[in-house]
């Protein structure tokens, strides 16, 4: 049986998704907005597993504790939009700062889910938030991500690693949760 479609990642804090969000409404219902994502589940995806067996979880959860807690600090900030594609289906904001040092936890997070025998897909790590998607093949070119320009928010440091679910047409379940940098589970 399947844990259902999972992924991992890291959260803003309350004040940046609070910015964000205040960006966001001033363009939120311009001709050609996207479907926007809920504040609640703004996330940096660090690596997308896909549909993991039951059987698997419990080796996952195992496998990224260590990670998280060995990883070193990382400042970030949200800084501009832009889209992927030419007809684009996600308008994402950006990210800024210690991305290198994401990029590597981001790394160590697919190798750690390898082992536990959790398939990760090997594709570049390009940081960035997704802050909403177009249904179908996308949209023309947009002027949107020109009227989100950033920084939106304050540089914060990621204070979890976090294991969430994707089950659509619902906001995500966050499972499980390590400090960055600290030791223990931190509470779901």
């Amino acid at each position: 049986m399947s844990a259902g479609r999972l992924f991992t990642g890291v959260a803003p804090p309350p004040a940046v998704v609070r910015a964000l969000t205040a960006a966001v409404d001033g363009v939120r219902d311009d001709p050609g907005a996207p479907r926007w994502s809920d504040p609640a589940d703004l996330h940096i995806t660090l690596a997308f597993l896909g549909e993991v067996p039951g059987a698997r979880v419990a080796g996952l959860l195992g496998a990224l504790g260590p990670v998280a807690a060995g990883a070193p600090p990382a400042t970030l900030q949200l800084t501009g939009a832009g889209t992927f594609g030419r007809r684009p289906r996600v308008l994402w904001a950006g990210v800024g700062g210690d991305v290198d040092v994401l990029g590597a936890l981001a790394g160590r997070v697919a190798a750690a889910a390898r082992h536990a025998g959790v398939p990760v897909e090997d594709r570049p790590f390009l940081p960035h938030l997704t802050l909403g998607r177009w249904p179908g093949s996308g949209t023309a070119a947009t002027p949107l991500p020109d009227r989100l320009p950033g920084p939106h928010g304050p540089p914060w440091r990621p204070a979890a690693l976090v294991l969430w679910r994707s089950r659509p047409g619902t906001r995500y379940e966050r499972l499980a949760g390590w400090p960055l940098g600290g030791s223990g589970p931190v509470a779901r």
